[in-house]
């Protein structure tokens, strides 16, 4: 890669930085990997992921005993996914990889002229989907 290029991915890369939503991000991470709620509820969720995966790998299964565990990681799963640090986390990753989607999309439209296309092209009338298919 020549210096030009790299010296932009800096400047691009400086400005991303400074942007709302990473910063939102950066906040969220460090809120999620110092939350002992977090890493508990992950730890068990594991043990129980591998309880369920050596429970299958016997020849004569426990039903009821993988009926206990699947309940177990299912509410594990909600307790996880519910939890206001968990949320933070994802929605401010998602504006994140949003955020790198836009960017993303921006340097395409400058090197082709073409904006890229963002939506479902199966119900598109501007037959996107066999452009794509040409390359």
């Amino acid at each position: 890669m020549n210096k030009e290029i790299l010296k932009a991915c800096a400047e691009l890369a400086k400005a991303i930085g400074a942007d709302d939503r990473m910063k939102r991000l950066d906040l969220a991470k460090a809120a999620y990997e110092t939350d002992s709620a977090i890493k508990n509820l992950m730890a068990e969720y594991n043990v129980q992921q591998i309880a369920l995966s050596e429970e299958y790998k016997k020849e004569t299964r426990d039903e009821e005993f993988i009926g206990i565990i699947n309940k177990r990681i299912s509410e594990l799963y909600t307790l996880i996914s519910e939890n206001p640090v968990m949320v933070e986390y994802m929605d401010a990753n998602e504006a994140v990889n949003a955020l790198m989607n836009e960017v993303n999309s921006e340097i395409q439209f400058f090197l082709t002229g073409e904006r890229p296309c963002s939506h479902d092209c199966s119900s598109c009338s501007s037959n996107c989907a066999s452009k794509n298919n040409d390359n």
